[in-house]
């Protein structure tokens, strides 16, 4: 890097992009995938059906199928939306995910004969 120059060594230019706080309660472990520089869980958010894709840099995360958790992070949106996970936490409201069938007019229990 020269004087006045903020292009390092590398020849990679840095830019700032910048960070915005994200959390979501009530995810639900789809996958996870681990590549060299991270690990990558696809979760879906019970409540309103959407997938996310988390990016775990330390590898060290253990999520376990069937567990609703509470997730926080960073948002970094240059030119792709990376969801950085910094904490996750059982979501002890929700506990597991039920995979009982929801009946048609949602009352559940018997039908009435």
């Amino acid at each position: 890097m020269g004087a006045g120059d903020s292009t390092p060594a590398s020849g990679l230019i840095l830019t700032r992009c910048p960070m915005f706080n994200f959390s979501a309660n009530h995810l639900f472990l789809i996958s996870r995938t681990e590549y060299a520089s991270c690990a990558v869980f696809i979760m879906l958010d019970h409540d309103t059906r959407r997938v996310y894709r988390l990016f775990d840099f330390t590898k060290r995360l253990r999520l376990t199928l069937g567990c609703a958790y509470c997730v926080a992070g960073k948002v970094n949106s240059v030119n792709t939306l990376y969801l950085v996970i910094e904490s996750v936490k059982r979501d002890i409201k929700h506990g597991r995910l039920s995979t009982t069938p929801v009946p048609p007019d949602g009352a559940g229990g018997y039908g009435v004969r």
